[in-house]
């Protein structure tokens, strides 16, 4: 029997899904999900993602290499910024990483309730789907949008997932379809869509086409991150 895909566009939505018992994968493609595949992928020992900059500040003071966000730009005193770009070399190598964002973070920690929670990006899209089908377990994708609402770009991604999922997962929710079909009319065009989404344009005052460009590369790593107590380690596959 085939198992079930659903599809979450917010975290605001969350507490209306069942979450016992299923997988749980967390994109926020602009940009922390990418950032966080990306670190582990060039050697961070683990992420340990956090809701609050006030948690975050507390890693800091410990003396952890930290990373915050708020609004798309970096935050004041905190070395590490949102740019998956800034992550691929040695000053991250066999060290913890400790990450806040807007969105991606949230989402994350509202998902603690499922089986198991794990990071998605287009960077891995195809080590999670792999993934997944080997745990034959019932599927959620949780867009971690923009300030509660939906976004484009994670829309898109879950649509991708359940294109990959088709043969194991049947489709459970009107949202799964939703996001199939957008993803399926506009996946030809991947990066200019994203481009032209309202985060990208929020993002413009940072330069960070490169950033887009790169976020929305498919399976540049094989990888899948997984949250492990309260950390983000790598998975076995």
């Amino acid at each position: 029997m085939k198992k079930k895909i659903e599809v979450c566009l917010s975290p605001e939505l969350i507490g209306l899904y069942d979450l016992e018992g299923k997988i749980v994968v967390v994109v926020d493609i602009l940009r922390a999900t990418s950032v966080m595949v990306t670190a582990l992928a060039n050697g961070a020992s683990e992420i340990i993602p956090v809701a609050t900059l006030e948690e975050a500040q507390a890693f800091l003071d410990q003396g952890f290499l930290c990373a915050a966000e708020r609004g798309g730009a970096p935050v004041e005193g905190f070395p590490l910024d949102n740019s998956p770009l800034n992550y691929m070399n040695d000053s991250i190598l066999g060290k913890p990483i400790v990450i806040t964002t807007t969105n991606g973070t949230l989402a994350i920690t509202k998902s603690t309730a499922a089986d198991q929670v794990l990071v998605g990006a287009f960077l891995n899209i195809q080590s999670v789907a792999d993934y997944i089908v080997s745990q034959d377990k019932d599927v959620i994708v949780h867009c971690a949008g923009w300030k509660g609402k939906v976004n484009m770009e994670d829309t898109l991604f879950a649509g991708n997932m359940v294109e990959l999922l088709t043969a194991s997962h049947d489709l459970a929710c009107d949202t799964a379809h939703m996001a199939l079909k957008y993803y399926q009319s506009a996946k030809d065009n991947l990066f200019e869509t994203v481009k032209n989404s309202a985060h990208a344009k929020r993002l413009n005052k940072l330069n960070i086409i490169k950033d887009i460009e790169f976020c929305v590369s498919h399976n540049v790593y094989d990888l899948v991150p997984k949250l492990e107590g309260k950390k983000l380690v790598l998975a076995n596959i």
